[in-house]
């Protein structure tokens, strides 16, 4: 299963790359295929624009979307998950995954739990 890391980086500390990397690295380790666009070279000229450019054509050839914690304050972060839910693509908040089943991520229980919760409250 190939997941795209999603999550805030304009404005954070070194664009928040420790963090896409840690995660790329733990769900490297499951048995996922990642693409971190913290390892995407767009070339010299780094706007937001030629960045998101060059993020959302690898997002659409992905399975899902794994999210970094603060996404949803990231204008970037929020365009790619409205692409990846209209795709019909898994979404899942990157914390909650613990592995991988043929094609379906794992969560962990406090995922289900947090989901019920959700539901619950609608």
């Amino acid at each position: 299963m190939k997941l795209y890391i999603a999550g805030p980086m304009t404005g954070s500390p070194e664009l928040n790359f420790p963090a896409f990397h840690a995660v790329a690295a733990r769900l490297r380790a499951l048995g996922f295929e990642i693409v971190n666009p913290a390892e995407v070279d767009v070339g010299p000229n780094l706007t937001w624009l030629a960045c998101m450019r060059a993020d959302i054509k690898l997002l659409v050839d992905c399975d899902g979307i794994a999210l970094l914690p603060g996404w949803e304050q990231s204008p970037g972060a929020t365009v790619e998950h409205t692409i990846a839910r209209g795709l019909g693509l898994r979404v899942i908040q990157a914390r909650h995954i613990v592995g991988v089943g043929g094609d379906m991520p794992v969560i962990s229980q406090e995922a289900v739990v947090e989901l019920l919760d959700e539901a619950e409250a609608a």
